[in-house]
């Protein structure tokens, strides 16, 4: 078993075993991204079609996304330091552990398929930034 005060992993362990989420629900992960000797965040949000290896060292999760139309898969292991944190932004009962099918069904079933049961709300938890400079960019206002 892992213990929280390791001096070999600038991970805390103890807080990612104690996040509960599961198959079927939604979550934000924001990975760091080295770039020449920059580091960025970057989110990944997505459904969690699965969850293996519970709380162990080697435990890993798979979240799916659909960008563009084409649906992206990324597996992430738990307790790696490259990942920042992770955030829980929906959850659903779903009555399967890994959620493979989603693969080949439509947006429609999939929604019809996981009983939306709480929404969470985050806002409390990240600050939000001011969406001031965002709007009057020359980007948006083209695209509008």
């Amino acid at each position: 078993m892992l213990e929280a005060n390791n001096s070999f992993s600038p991970v805390d362990v103890s807080a990612r075993r104690a996040l509960d989420f599961r198959s079927g629900h939604t979550v934000r992960v924001w990975q760091k991204i080295k770039e020449g000797d920059k580091v960025r965040l970057q989110s990944f949000e997505g459904l969690v079609i699965a969850r293996r290896h519970g709380g162990e060292p080697g435990a890993t999760f798979t979240v799916r996304r659909i960008a563009s139309g084409v649906g992206t898969e990324k597996t992430f292991p738990l307790y790696s330091p490259n990942i920042d944190r992770i955030e829980l932004l929906r959850r659903a009962k779903v009555r399967r552990a890994k959620l493979f099918y989603i693969r080949t069904k439509s947006a429609r079933d999939i929604r019809r398929k996981t009983k939306q049961s709480e929404i969470v709300d985050i806002a409390s938890v990240i600050p939000v930034a001011t969406e001031t400079a965002t709007v009057s960019s020359p980007e948006t206002e083209a695209v509008v």
